[in-house]
């Protein structure tokens, strides 16, 4: 993960991009010592600089849903605590009129917005970018959902979480989106100035499992 995310950052000095820099940054070795301990039972990593975005809309607008369908390639959930997926894009309900919207694969220059707002113009609706606040950590393993369940208070039993669905909740003292990817996956969406601190008390509650 960590020579990928380099790669990327040396692709966008490149291109003359500004300089990314990972929200794991400050804790890169503890990850990956991590990472190569017991992957079978627990192993967690980074997916960074994804393209992300917070929607507002109306769900019954037609014009909205259609602007965003056409440029997300999916309508937006509307049942709650959902997930609509596309080619390129997942779409995580968070209320009756707001959607966080996330690339399949990291960007070097987030696009999303300026598409959104281009095709959102004239209905009552808003996109905004919020990529370089919030990262996505991807954890499995046989003790994926016990690690979890050491921090977070949703009921995560696989009959009651299950993929297609998301919820925000919170971390011991991080607040997180939750979303289950398989069995025994999960996807995180945690905020930026965060990350260090999420990193280290997941790393903390998977030792004992780990060992």
């Amino acid at each position: 993960m960590w020579n990928d995310t380099r790669d990327l950052t040396l692709e966008a000095e490149r291109a003359g991009v500004v300089r990314l820099e990972s929200p794991f940054v400050g804790v890169a070795s503890l990850l990956k010592e991590q990472q190569t301990r017991a992957p079978e039972k627990f192993v967690m990593r980074e997916s960074a600089f994804l393209d992300l975005v917070n929607v507002r809309g109306e769900p019954g607008d037609p014009a909205f849903v259609s602007a965003f369908e056409r440029v997300v390639g999916c309508r937006p959930p509307s049942a709650p605590n959902t997930v609509s997926r596309s080619a390129e894009y997942q779409v995580l309900w968070l209320g009756p009129d707001e959607w966080l919207v996330r690339s399949n694969e990291p960007v070097l220059d987030g696009v999303l917005e300026a598409k959104l707002a281009d095709a959102l113009n004239g209905t009552y609706a808003a996109a905004v970018d919020v990529g370089s606040g919030y990262t996505v950590v991807n954890i499995s393993g046989e003790h994926a959902r016990e690690v979890l369940s050491r921090g977070c208070p949703l009921d995560l039993h696989p009959r009651v979480f299950k993929v297609g669905q998301c919820a925000q909740s919170h971390y011991f003292k991080a607040s997180i989106v939750l979303i289950p990817t398989a069995d025994d996956a999960f996807e995180i969406v945690v905020r930026r100035s965060f990350a260090d601190y999420f990193c280290r008390i997941m790393v903390d509650a998977a030792e004992p499992l780990t060992s």
